[in-house]
């Protein structure tokens, strides 16, 4: 049998490659999608082969990312439950579509990921793979009565990897899980399952790897121009950079200014909540710069309709129907909505905040003649709001006759 495992070299990863091998008596091809993990994927071809892996591959798919995945998500104003700006979930659909054709190019049996019986990222990378290859077979050992009875928790696996050699950054001291790509970094589990857990405190201050803390930012806010196209972000303080090239920008300078941290309990698609802390310091600069951009460039009521979008589309994001049907309608929509999303937002950022400075664009809807307090040149009647007050007004007064009439009555 052959399996194409999804690798990081993080704890579960490291274990399951080990457990795989041994249990399915199978040829285990550890594939590892550099999408910004940076630092974390320095050796990893060599561990992965040295905990008992055939081959190990590692390929660069940053741009691919950044362009087909964060880019499309951010253009629908995507943002899960008003907060998380859905860095995990984003990345899991790229991963599970370059596994699948691995899978075929290798004429692998089956694919394999370390997710929980108790977390989304199963069903994103299995709604993936049915979509993208349903004649694979999908191996989860989480939910194998076998792998939780060897691993009832994640200080038996630190021990096994231990009594393995296997090296991990988790320990006993640091249990919590961390995942990182070029969006954000997230964390969760061990310290983190408590939701009064203070994640912000001086004690935590060395979990966070792409932010200091607010109150550890420059004293100066910093101002900063995105020129975007077509509701896409194309250059930074007049550079013009590709996707990855914006994204790596902002996360450098947002987490300079302490930008992006996020800290919520959030609802997982399998029914329970969970508490994550992430860190998004160029997302959320992206997503603040290109509403800016929109409210000076879309139709109110293009707007109104795109937004009464925003939580479907960002369930399926989180859900794990990127390679739905109903997504990519909705993102046709998206794409429509932004052709004209385009010019330059300026802003501020200062220990956390982000603040706009100014918009512009050629394609502004915005038109100082008419919105002026001062003469505005005949261009608006101001007797005309009298009727159209009337009118909106029918409905209420109607109304307050009536309930005047049951109260007299």
């Amino acid at each position: 049998m052959k399996i194409v495992l999804a690798y990081s070299g993080g704890l579960d990863t490291s274990i399951i490659l080990r457990w795989l091998e041994e249990n399915y008596d199978a040829e285990i091809i550890a594939f590892c999608a550099d999408i910004g993990q940076e630092e974390e994927l320095d050796g990893l071809e060599a561990k992965a082969l040295k905990t008992g892996a055939a081959k190990c591959i590692i390929e660069d798919l940053r741009e691919e990312f950044a362009r087909d995945f964060i880019f499309l998500m951010f253009q629908a104003g995507a943002i899960y439950e008003g907060q998380y700006f859905l860095g995990t979930s984003i990345a899991r659909p790229l991963i599970a579509k370059r596994m699948v054709e691995i899978a075929r190019s290798e004429k692998a049996d089956a694919i394999a990921h370390g997710a929980t019986g108790k977390g989304n990222d199963q069903v994103r990378f299995e709604l993936a793979a049915a979509a993208l290859g349903p004649e694979l077979q999908v191996i989860a050992p989480w939910r194998e009565e076998r792998f939780r009875k060897q691993f009832a928790g994640r200080a038996k696996m630190i021990a096994f990897a231990e009594a393995n050699k296997i090296p991990v950054e988790a320990s006993a001291e640091k249990p919590y899980s961390m995942d990182r790509n070029l969006l954000h970094v997230s964390f969760e589990s061990g310290v983190l399952e408590d939701p009064w857990f203070d994640a912000s405190s001086t004690e935590m201050r060395n979990m966070y790897k792409l932010s200091v803390a607010p109150e550890d930012a420059p004293n100066e806010p910093e101002q900063i121009e995105l020129e975007f196209e077509a509701g896409n972000c194309v250059a930074v303080n007049g550079k013009t950079l590709s996707p990855l090239g914006v994204m790596q920008a902002l996360n450098k300078l947002g987490g300079k200014h302490g930008i992006g941290r996020v800290d919520i309990v959030e609802d997982r698609f399998v029914g329970m909540k969970g508490r994550g802390v992430y860190e998004t310091p160029g997302g959320a600069i992206l997503h603040f710069a290109h509403r800016q951009m929109e409210t000076l460039t879309m139709d109110r009521e293009v707007m109104l309709l795109r937004d009464s979008l925003i939580p479907k589309y960002s369930s399926l994001v989180y859900n794990g129907f990127w390679f739905s049907p109903e997504r990519e309608a909705l993102q046709a929509l998206v794409s429509e909505t932004q052709r004209d999303v385009g010019g330059v937002v300026r802003l501020k950022l200062y220990k956390g905040n982000i603040i706009v400075a100014g918009r512009k664009s050629p394609k502004s809807l915005y038109d100082p003649q008419i919105a002026t307090m001062e003469d505005d040149a005949s261009v608006y009647d101001q007797n005309d709001a009298t009727g159209f007050i009337r009118l909106n007004a029918l409905r209420l007064k109607v109304r307050a006759a009536l309930k005047a009439k049951d109260k007299s009555d």
